[in-house]
Order: C-alpha cells, then structure tokens, then sequence
C-alpha cells in the first residue's frame, strides 16, 4: 500500500495541473472503487474550481472553492495521470510493470484553466482505493480523520509526546509506531527502517522507552529523529515506487534502492561494523525486517 511519502509524490506531482485549474467535470466510468461513491458525487463538484492540494496521513485532499474537500486513498493499486490535451505522452517509462489498461480508468477528471485542458485520470485495478466528498470545516470530526495522531514530519510529533502514548505499553514498538493514533501516516517500510536507523529492535515493548519518570529516553529521542529524517529522504526521492505506484508524470521514486533493512532478509546489515545479517519475521500479519545484531 502506498505509504505517506508516495501520497506525498503524487500530491506534489498533481498540483501544478490541478491547483487554480477548474473541474469542468467529474466522470465515473463505474458506481463505486472499495465503497461506493458518494451520492451526486459528479454533479456536486463538476464546475467548482480547485484552491489546493494537501495531505493528510495517507489521504489526499483536493480543495474547491465552495468549502468541500474531495478525499483519495490510493488503496493497494490506485494511481494518478495527467494528460495535457488528452493525449497519453505524459505516461512516461515505467521501470515496473502497471496497468495501462483503460478499463481500469475508474476516474477522469477534465480540467480546464489559463492553459492547455488537462485530464487527471484515477486508475486502479484492485479497486480497494476510494473517494469522498467532505466539508473542510467537518475533517476534523470524520471518521476518516478523528482519531489520527500527528503527522510524522510537523511540530507536534515529538518525544515528550510519544512518552506519553508509550507509557506502560507492553505492546511491541512495531505496532505502537504503525497505529495511526500514535503517528499518522506512518506504515510498513518506513517504520522498518527508523527502527534500523534508531537501532531499535520492532519486539520491544513500547514502554520500555519511557522512564520511570515518564520522561523520553534516550533511544525515544534517536527514533523521533530517525523517523522525522526517512520520512524526508524517502519523500525527497519521490516514494519508493513498489509494486503499482507511480508518480503523476509516469516516473518511479528511488528510495527503494536506499532501504537498509526492508525486503533485505537474508543480505548482510548496512551499519558500518555490523556483521550481522537482515531477517524478516511476521508480527501482527506484517512483516518486519531488522538486524538482531545491532537493533537491540
């Protein structure tokens, strides 16, 4: 799935066609993606300009000019395009393979500004991607929304906060860092490799980084800044393009090629000096990789 730097890409990708651009029309070639879309989806946002994009967690938010926010999640295989003048050059050269069948060309929306007409197209093969409608004033109170804790690269995240949700939880640091009422935002690959950065093991409980004073310790301090840096890394090589992601213009994020611990098992540790080797275990569905030689 997509994690918060490649929603990142896409939204930075997206924004120069879409920002100040008109939504002419909105087309739904079907009636839903994982849930269906909702009720006069089309006719209520066809015609509206579009003031922003943003971000928040895993969710991107196009903002209109009436005070609505049309929300996306990319799912498991979801993807954006944009063709200038409704032509395909735009696609680019993919390094993975990804649908360009138009049957899965679930979304289309017809732009129109002070330039050429665009078209940003949704396409998602698995359909487990979804979009809403939602009055900017209410995001706070979705559903979608609510519960989540800070965003990994703002202000508020840091290790006094994180003391505090870890206090006493035996649960292990793996899954305290992936629920999103901790962090937002944060998934698999990246939380794999701040624990490696951090030298932290993903089977320790998350209170055992608090004090007996509550206060962050030393090694909650290393990870908030080990999380803060692969965030930016990973967002400043444009995501890491596994599996069906891909940024607008048709190209491929990177930082694949940067991971030290993800999808490594079996191949030797990337910290200098270490002799140990990646291995890969499973906890709560999810696999973890890390290196039991130098994450303690």
């Amino acid at each position: 799935m997509p994690e918060l730097p490649e929603v990142e890409t896409v939204r930075r990708g997206l924004a120069p066609s879409m920002e100040g651009a008109v939504l002419k029309e909105l087309e739904l070639r079907r009636s839903d993606l994982r849930f269906p879309f909702p009720a006069d989806f089309a006719r209520t946002v066809s015609g509206r300009g579009i003031t922003s994009l943003s971000r928040r967690a895993k969710y991107l938010l196009i903002d209109l000019d009436d005070g609505m926010t049309i929300v996306s999640h990319l799912g498991m295989s979801g993807s954006f395009r944009v063709e200038a003048g409704a032509s395909a050059d735009a696609l680019g050269t993919f390094h993975h393979p990804r649908s360009k069948d138009e049957k899965h060309d679930h979304v289309v929306f017809h732009l129109t500004g002070a330039g050429d007409d665009a078209r940003v197209i949704y396409n998602d093969p698995r359909r487990f991607g979804f979009m809403d409608i939602v009055k900017r004033t209410d995001m706070v109170s979705h559903p979608f929304f609510r519960d989540l804790g800070p965003e990994p690269t703002g202000n508020e995240l840091g290790a006094d906060y994180l003391a505090k949700r870890f206090a006493g939880k035996a649960q292990p640091l793996k899954s305290a860092l992936l629920d999103q009422k901790n962090i937002a935002g944060l998934g698999n690959i990246y939380v794999c490799e701040a624990l490696w950065r951090s030298h932290l093991s993903p089977l320790r409980a998350a209170g055992t980084l608090v004090t007996d004073s509550g206060k962050p310790s030393e090694a909650l301090q290393r990870l908030v800044v080990a999380i803060r840096e692969v965030i930016a890394d990973a967002i400043a090589a444009g995501g890491s393009s596994l599996r069906d992601h891909i940024q607008t213009d048709g190209s491929l994020g990177y930082f694949q090629h940067s991971f030290s611990v993800y999808d490594r098992e079996a191949q030797p540790c990337s910290t200098p000096g270490c002799s140990g080797t990646v291995g890969r275990i499973v906890q709560a569905g999810r696999s973890s990789f890390y290196c039991a030689a130098c994450q303690g």
